[in-house]
């Protein structure tokens, strides 16, 4: 379950924009989280030479459509919120799994998140 794994998602309510942000902070001192860490490209399996980019829009557009669709519950406007928001649907059942996320932004994304795990599936 990787990032589900555990007792409590400290950091499961912030983006991944937020997250390297944050990480970036504790680095300001002294090198909590390794350079090369910080500087390689995001990704979620152990295949060698795969990134998250590879299956995912650039962060930087993913994070805003997560803040638009999530926090401001604004309608979708785009093709990203619009593969967001079926991405979002589809895998609802996971964060009913997830561990009890500590709610840091302006709308939650843990179980405070009033989202029902059955729902109309969105037309294709």
């Amino acid at each position: 379950y990787g990032d589900l794994c555990g007792g409590l998602m400290p950091i499961g309510d912030l983006t991944k924009t937020q997250v390297f942000a944050l990480a970036g902070l504790y680095n300001v001192e002294k090198e909590t989280f390794p350079a090369s860490l910080m500087s390689r490209p995001p990704s979620a399996e152990l295949r060698p030479n795969q990134k998250d980019e590879d299956q995912l829009p650039p962060y930087s557009q993913l994070d805003e459509a997560i803040v638009r669709l999530v926090e401001k519950c604004l309608p979708p406007k785009g093709k990203i919120d619009d593969w967001l928001l079926r991405a979002l649907f589809r895998s609802e059942f996971k964060r009913w799994q997830a561990p009890p996320i500590l709610k840091v932004s302006e709308h939650g994304f843990g179980r405070g998140r009033r989202w029902p795990v059955a729902h109309q599936a969105l037309e294709e």
